[in-house]
């Protein structure tokens, strides 16, 4: 399967569906740890090597790997350039060259969703990540935009590399994902990031283009 086959279609259903704001005030402690931990980890992994793999290709320029700092909860984490990091969110810190997220936005999309949203989560704030990488020129003025499209040319490249296996309703789960930070997270406000139609054919340029199609 295809993940920008399905995306299209899906998203005439989930843009004016996105419930999966934060509904407890502690979600990590309804979902399984170890396997959100699992996909977590998966997600960095498949984002990273396909990168390694080609972006020198695409770009002509040769790939550092961001440090991926992690998980974290509230404003018990890193800080970037000297600010505290701010509860359920993720974030891309330039300062730094790091990722970072805090574990209960990870839940809750996890719960509500799918694990799906733990790998477009991971892969948007990689998107930051290699803005970053690039000549200043190819970065969008739209840049959450660009990294919703970068995101889904590492998930759909991933997937043909065979680093992660696509499973039937990811395609749905990553819209529905695209679609709820689009409405529900003060830090992916609309006017930043885009409304979710905008999002979710953003991440499908990539998808079907690759990271060329992106900038």
């Amino acid at each position: 399967m295809v993940i920008a086959a399905a995306l299209a279609a899906a998203c005439t259903t989930t843009a004016s569906d996105s419930s999966a704001a934060a509904g407890t005030t502690d979600p990590i402690q309804q979902v399984d740890r170890a396997a959100m931990s699992q996909d977590e980890k998966t997600a960095v992994e498949a984002t990273d090597t396909y990168w390694r793999r080609h972006f020198a290709e695409q770009f002509e320029r040769p790939y550092t790997s961001p440090r991926v700092a992690g998980g974290y909860l509230g404003t018990d984490g890193p800080r970037c350039a000297g600010q505290p990091p701010v509860p359920f969110n993720a974030f891309y810190c330039p300062a730094g060259d790091f990722l970072a997220w805090d574990e209960n936005l990870m839940a809750s999309g996890y719960q509500q969703i799918g694990d799906a949203w733990v790998y477009l989560i991971i892969a948007h704030e990689w998107g930051h990540a290699i803005q970053a990488r690039l000549d200043r020129a190819l970065v969008s003025v739209a840049a959450e935009l660009q990294a919703d499209c970068l995101a889904g040319a590492a998930l759909q490249g991933a997937a043909q590399d065979g680093s992660i296996t696509v499973e039937p309703g990811d395609s749905e789960e990553l819209a529905r994902t695209l679609a709820a930070v689009a409405d529900d997270y003060p830090w992916t406000t609309e006017s930043d990031h885009g409304n979710a139609e905008q999002r979710i054919s953003a991440f499908d340029t990539g998808a079907r283009g690759g990271p060329t199609a992106c900038v």
